[in-house]
């Protein structure tokens, strides 16, 4: 009896984070592995810094953009359409960016997971291993059919799975290489290293962390849960439990490549050669541990990526989010064959992915005002406006947005 009631609060703990169990899934994939591995193969642990205040503002806003959500039963898009000045331009600026960013981020992770998993069957046949066209091919076909079947609960357990196959994988092998923990420590403090290219990691921290399409999804996952302003308090328990582990996943992949690839003074340029790099340390089970936990982060986040643009609409419009409906499986389909384009393009799949997480901090300050505007009117949130910490919060995670959104800028021009 005792077992039976211990597993019941599982399962409703469970599901109370369920959103954030959505957001991890969504948002450590593999831009966040090869940004976080890149920053931690270059620069050690110099950026944690970066990562800490990221991981704190995207907790800030995951709650502020809930709230409003909770408060209005609104998602986000549709108040910032109908409840501010020049809304619906912004609005439409929102859906053009997070798209085009989103489109490139898919191309990226194809092309990682197909040249993880032609590695994978490399050590395990001999040869040259699958072709990363076949690979591709299986794989549209595959995640396609599971959306055309599937449904939102049907993501969320394939979400939680990823997640967790992720989280043992890289804890494993973070584990099985032991890096220094008083690395870890000292990159707590500010320091931005003057070398070329460092903005764009810094940007690409920010964009990858507090992503400015986590907190537009966010507030569409919240409504997907049925919540209401009854459970604010489950909502700041979700947001936290998805920010807290953001950060540590984040700190693990980065402290893997500071105690292995820094200290060996090599830098990632391509992810395959990061597994090659940890075969000799680890033998080849640590590179089937990290061939599995990358592919399964990316594989997580492709379900959102695909429906960003149909969820985008249906946000914008107030229209139902039916994902059998005509337009979501269209818009899917249209998504998912993005996923062909890196055996298209000739560039490296972790450049794309780099670049794509510093454009999303490019369209950070065009999210994080809105919320500040929205949360503050009391015509919208009439007894829950936001009280000073929040304010204080929300003016930091502004602020905070700027910058990087400059870094991002100011490196690639």
């Amino acid at each position: 009896m005792k077992d039976n009631v211990f597993f019941k609060k599982i399962i409703f703990a469970i599901s109370l984070i369920g959103p954030g169990l959505f957001l991890i899934g969504y948002n450590i994939g593999t831009g966040s592995i090869t940004t976080m591995a890149k920053v931690g193969a270059e620069y050690g642990m110099m950026l944690t810094w970066a990562l800490v205040l990221s991981c704190i503002f995207t907790y800030v806003l995951m709650v502020a953009y809930g709230k409003t959500t909770l408060v209005t039963g609104n998602t986000a898009l549709f108040n910032i359409k109908h409840k501010l000045k020049y809304g619906t331009a912004l609005a439409v600026y929102i859906i053009i960016a997070l798209v085009i960013g989103e489109i490139m981020a898919l191309m990226g992770i194809f092309g990682i997971i197909a040249d993880l998993i032609q590695e994978g069957s490399r050590l395990l046949f001999g040869g040259e291993g699958f072709s990363t066209l076949w690979i591709t091919s299986v794989l549209v076909v595959a995640l396609y059919l599971l959306f055309w079947f599937g449904n939102y609960l049907i993501f969320e357990k394939v979400l939680v799975f990823f997640v967790a196959l992720m989280v043992i994988s890289f804890v494993v092998v973070f584990i099985m290489l032991k890096p220094d923990f008083s690395t870890i420590i000292s990159g707590m403090a500010p320091s931005i290293p003057n070398e070329p290219g460092v903005l764009r990691l810094i940007a690409a921290i920010a964009g990858t962390t507090c992503s400015a399409a986590v907190f537009i999804i966010r507030s569409t996952v919240v409504a997907e849960k049925g919540w209401g302003i009854k459970d604010l308090k489950n909502e700041k328990k979700d947001s936290m439990v998805s920010a807290t582990m953001m950060f540590v996943l984040s700190v693990i992949i980065m402290a893997v490549a500071a105690g292995t690839l820094h200290v060996m003074g090599l830098k990632l340029e391509n992810t395959v050669e990061m597994i090659k790099l940890f075969e000799p340390i680890g033998g080849e089970l640590a590179a089937f541990i990290l061939i599995l936990g990358i592919v399964g982060a990316g594989i997580s986040t492709v379900f959102p990526i695909i429906l960003i643009a149909p969820w985008l609409i249906s946000d914008f419009t107030g229209k139902p989010r039916n994902i059998k409906s005509p337009m979501y499986r269209w818009l899917a389909f249209i998504g998912i064959l993005f996923g062909f384009g890196m055996q298209f393009l000739d560039a490296r799949p972790p450049m794309i992915m780099v670049f794509s997480q510093a454009f999303q901090a490019f369209i950070l300050p065009a999210v994080a005002i809105p919320v500040f505007l929205l949360i503050n009117n009391k015509t919208v949130m009439k007894t829950h406006v936001a009280g000073l910490k929040e304010n204080i919060g929300l003016i930091a995670v502004i602020l905070f947005s700027l910058l990087t959104a400059y870094f991002a800028v100011a490196e690639f021009i």
